[in-house]
């Protein structure tokens, strides 16, 4: 599927699918680790929506917003992005543990929807140097990962920012404050003086009044139904003011000269803003083309992208899969909690297993995916124990099967078992696995097959059926099975039914194994 770039890309779909190809280093990482961390995560509400949400009456980040911080025509967004101090963090180290997890390539958010950008921007006053953690946290990520070898990537949410904080713009609909307008419809620069926030203005991070609730609702079902036929909408177009795209296309230049990464996320179906977003992607390419020596190296990402789009960047889907062996290399992403950290997760054992996170990777992986894990980090930069615990033993599998996992690519059937996942986005299911040891993923490399097995078999024997002499599928001479980094062969017999391989029990493992399989005609 490799094709050669051009010298130059333009910024359109005809030049961006002619000539892109996701690079080899995308394609065998298989693995990769968001830090989707922010201001929102300060209230640990869970909510990754939270600095809409709490201008919302009757929602519960509303009310959480109330009851520890004040109304929102008092308290503000932007009070709470100030309040985000990053005190406890130590980037280094979390980054040792996602290394040694098995993660190949680091993720950090550029900005949110929320309109702060969490790097040293020279275009936007509202970054992490000016506000909260008066620090370059895309700068020390960055740094940092490369010295551990990993691959960088930057995701880019602030495309929606100018319909998305229009909410900040709006009033209570009912109760003893009713008709009194937020933060956003007061607030000036002028009015900054003596202020934590002097010099700037909030006018500049709500993105102005482009749609404001307009005067005389005296409902919240009826200013919900508004919000949603308005400001709610996943719009990906253009705002009625230029001068946001003006100002979104210089700060993502600039994030992308300043930081060089491996990897440009877009939270967007499609390309963000239209044409500007188009001009973005090319331009990403040809930097990245600059910095390698005339490789393409770079990946960029969108959601669900039109098939005729697929070819010119990396499609994602959100907390789901596919169900099919993708002949593009494709990306999901999923977390352990919500985005954003939120302390019910941990109160109430809400984290994904590692099983579920386990299993999610190999599955992706047997149809040409990878998979983007985050670890929902505290506003003071640390993760919690629970998480840390999850991690560990991503850790421990990783360290003896990952092998089986990196520079894979799909064999002829993505699997045997239950194979009906792939219901597109948010599709996921809860935070525990239900496969088992009959659930099969399979992958190729180096001229052997490795099957992936989802399970422990109770009576130590795993039963592969499309390896069975007698199916079309497996066809081929198996000649020797072993453990990943192994070099004794394990006790197998085969029958037109299946390939049936006694595992260890020293090997014991709940949530499963991977077996590399060697023979003559496995993988052509």
């Amino acid at each position: 599927m490799k094709v050669t770039p051009p010298q130059s890309f333009a910024g359109n779909w005809a030049s961006l699918t002619a000539g892109y190809s996701a690079p080899d280093w995308f394609c065998d990482a298989k693995f990769g680790i968001w830090a989707h961390w922010g201001a929102a995560s300060v209230p640990a509400a869970g909510d990754d929506w939270y600095a809409r949400d709490m201008y919302l009456q009757g929602h519960p980040s509303y009310e959480h917003h109330l009851k520890n911080y004040g109304h929102p025509a008092d308290t503000g967004f932007m009070e709470i992005q100030n309040r985000w101090r990053a005190e406890r963090w130590d980037p280094g180290a979390l980054l040792d543990l996602y290394k040694r997890a098995g993660a190949r390539y680091f993720m950090a958010i550029a900005n949110h929807h929320d309109n702060l950008d969490c790097y040293a921007s020279s275009h936007h006053a509202w970054n992490s140097t000016r506000v909260g953690p008066h620090k370059d946290i895309v700068g020390t990520w960055e740094k940092l990962a490369r010295e551990r070898g990993l691959r960088f990537a930057v995701s880019n949410h602030s495309g929606h920012a100018w319909h998305w904080n229009q909410v900040a713009y709006g009033y209570d609909a009912e109760g003893a404050r009713r008709g009194q307008h937020y933060d956003a419809a007061r607030l000036t620069k002028t009015a900054g003086r003596g202020t934590w926030w002097e010099g700037l203005d909030p006018q500049q991070l709500y993105t102005q009044a482009s749609m404001p609730m307009p005067d005389g609702i005296t409902s919240i079902a009826e200013a919900n139904a508004w919000h949603a036929a308005t400001d709610g909408l996943w719009d990906e177009g253009v705002p009625p003011d230029p001068e946001f795209v003006r100002q979104w296309v210089l700060r993502c230049q600039e994030l992308i000269d300043k930081y060089r990464p491996d990897m440009l996320y877009f939270d967007n179906h499609d390309l963000p803003l239209q044409q500007a977003g188009l001009d973005m992607a090319a331009y990403f390419y040809n930097r990245n083309m600059q910095w390698n020596g005339g490789r393409l190296e770079g990946v960029v990402t969108a959601k669900e992208t039109p098939p005729q789009r697929r070819m010119g960047l990396v499609d994602v889907v959100e907390r789901g899969q596919k169900s099919y062996i993708d002949a593009f290399p494709w990306q999901t992403e999923t977390c352990l909690g919500n985005w954003f950290y939120g302390e019910q997760y941990y109160r109430e054992n809400r984290y994904k297993t590692p099983a579920k996170v386990l299993h999610t990777l190999c599955d992706v992986v047997s149809k040409n995916g990878n998979l983007m894990l985050s670890v929902p980090i505290k506003g003071d930069g640390t993760i919690d124990e629970k998480e840390r615990q999850i991690v560990e033993e991503i850790a421990t599998w990783m360290g003896r099967y990952g092998e089986a996992i990196f520079g894979t690519r799909p064999w002829r059937l993505h699997g045997e078992g239950s194979t009906t996942d792939g219901g597109g986005a948010f599709s996921e299911g809860g935070q525990t696995s239900t496969y088992t040891a009959k659930d099969v993923r399979y992958v190729t490399r180096n001229d052997a097959v490795h099957a992936l097995v989802l399970g422990w078999p109770a009576d130590g024997k795993v039963r592969l059926t499309l390896l069975g002499s007698g199916n079309p599928v497996g066809r081929g001479e198996v000649r020797r099975v072993t453990l990943p980094g192994s070099e004794a062969p394990l006790p197998f017999t085969r029958s037109a039914d299946a390939l049936e391989v006694r595992v260890p029990d020293t090997e014991r493992n709940s949530i499963g194994l991977a077996l590399v399989i060697n023979g003559v005609g496995l993988t052509t």
